[in-house]
């Protein structure tokens, strides 16, 4: 599974970054999506951030993506806990 957070001080570009995200997987928080892993995946992801949206980025912006192994354990609580389910992407 794949934790992507960003932090994009723009609108218009968060806005765009968040749509792109929602093709991959779910969203967790505003700013942070829950993505199944793949290694396609990834590098569509990886690739379209390069080639795209990198430029767009300011000095105070951000992307992190969190590559979690099947080892990891995933606590939820409240609303979340509900939420423990296969992730499927259409």
């Amino acid at each position: 599974m794949l934790i992507v957070s960003y932090d994009i001080s723009d609108d218009k570009v968060r806005a765009r970054f968040a749509r792109f995200l929602e093709k991959f997987g779910g969203r967790l928080q505003y700013s942070i999506f829950e993505i199944k892993n793949s290694s396609r995946i990834l590098e569509n992801i990886r690739a379209e951030i390069k080639n795209k949206f990198e430029k767009q980025f300011g000095e105070e912006d951000s992307i992190m993506i969190f590559l979690l192994s099947k080892q990891c354990k995933i606590e939820r609580y409240g609303y979340a806990k509900n939420d423990d389910k296969s992730l499927i992407i259409v």
